[in-house]
């Protein structure tokens, strides 16, 4: 029986090393419009961001804040219907000045995901 046991070790990690590994993975921010940190000349009607993986549909949550604190997008977040790794929101007329964008995401691991950049609108 030993010799037995023997053989099936190979063919027992073999078969390990063969198995689907789930991924675990938190969704990452990978893309912005506007960019972080970037200057425009033109203040964007909307603020777009793409995360590396699909985000789950609840819980989203994105925020334009200006420099006095107050919140100045329009509290519409959705998520692209055709693509689950973009949410945007549309924000009101920018004046020039800088703006804190702030996100959070439920990822499909469900961990919750948050984050926060700027950007700034010149005159």
């Amino acid at each position: 029986m030993p010799k037995l046991t023997t053989r099936l070790k190979p063919i027992l990690l073999f078969a390990m090393l063969l198995a689907p590994v789930a991924a675990s993975a938190h969704a990452i921010l990978v893309k912005s419009q506007p960019a972080k940190d970037e200057e425009v000349t033109e203040a964007p009607k909307q603020i777009d961001l793409w995360f590396n993986d699909p985000v789950r549909s609840e819980y989203k949550a994105l925020a334009v804040i200006d420099s006095d604190g107050k919140r100045v997008d329009n509290r519409d977040v959705e998520q692209d219907l055709l693509d689950g790794s973009h949410i945007h929101a549309t924000v009101e007329a920018l004046q020039p000045g800088t703006y804190t964008i702030r996100y959070r995401v439920v990822s499909q691991d469900t961990h919750i995901v948050t984050g926060k950049f700027q950007f700034t609108v010149k005159p």
